[in-house]
């Protein structure tokens, strides 16, 4: 079925030539639960035309709080093949690759090979990095998002700057299994995470990189922290 008018609402903030190139892109999002369900979906309501969505994880009651793919109908399903659904249903004009299977060294390259963009919705230190390193080698940046409680965090890892292995050296601090995660913290951070990732598909906008963007909705207060 064709939906001539599906990008209108797009415009002018996008234009036609700019939802040309969102059409070519190509996207990997590795995670499809509380950041990174979010992130597909609004990736695929604004026109991205191939997105690859990787998670090896199935739903659980605890996911129902945040997780946009997640249903009581759902419980036990793959999250990956939930994504998969979920774009076809909103936008047949999407071609979704699920990958029902965690990111490894052994499959990292070859799922970002050709991608334009990496998007990190993991939850540990140890598949970001990996992640990082292999968007390195792909020459691809990585837009990192993170959560815990009422604050988000993002920024973006271009090709070979070393940031993340930096401020992960030590290890994630898994603030997020104290402070718990909210569902409107996850569709903010996801959100940002979004917009990023068109902004770099398209070349437009001032980008995340070089810098840390915190956001504490408590206290509706906004940071930059600027990098060297």
């Amino acid at each position: 079925m064709l939906f001539p008018d599906r990008y209108q609402r797009n415009a002018v903030s996008v234009t036609a030539e700019e939802q040309e190139i969102l059409k070519n892109a190509s996207v990997l999002v590795a995670g499809c639960g509380g950041l990174g369900g979010y992130v597909i979906e609004l990736l695929a309501r604004v026109g991205v035309g191939s997105i690859t969505g990787v998670d090896g994880d199935v739903f659980q009651p605890s996911n129902l709080n945040r997780q946009l793919f997640s249903k009581e109908s759902n419980i036990g399903s793959s999250k990956a093949e939930a994504a998969m659904i979920r774009v076809a249903e909103i936008n047949s004009d999407v071609s979704f690759t699920a990958v029902c299977g965690m990111l490894t060294e052994e499959n990292a390259d070859a799922l970002l090979s050709g991608k334009s963009v990496a998007v990190d919705a993991l939850d540990n230190a140890e598949s970001r990095l990996l992640l990082a390193r292999a968007a390195g080698r792909a020459g691809i940046p990585m837009v990192h998002g993170a959560i815990s409680g009422w604050h988000t965090r993002i920024y973006t890892v271009m090709p070979g700057d070393g940031l993340l292995e930096a401020l992960f050296a030590g290890g994630g601090t898994g603030a997020e299994k104290i402070l718990g995660n909210l569902p409107f913290t996850a569709a903010l951070c996801a959100s940002q995470q979004a917009a990023e990732t068109v902004k770099l598909i398209l070349g437009k906008g001032d980008t995340a990189a070089g810098r840390i963007i915190e956001t504490d909705l408590l206290d509706m207060t906004f940071e930059e922290i600027k990098l060297r």
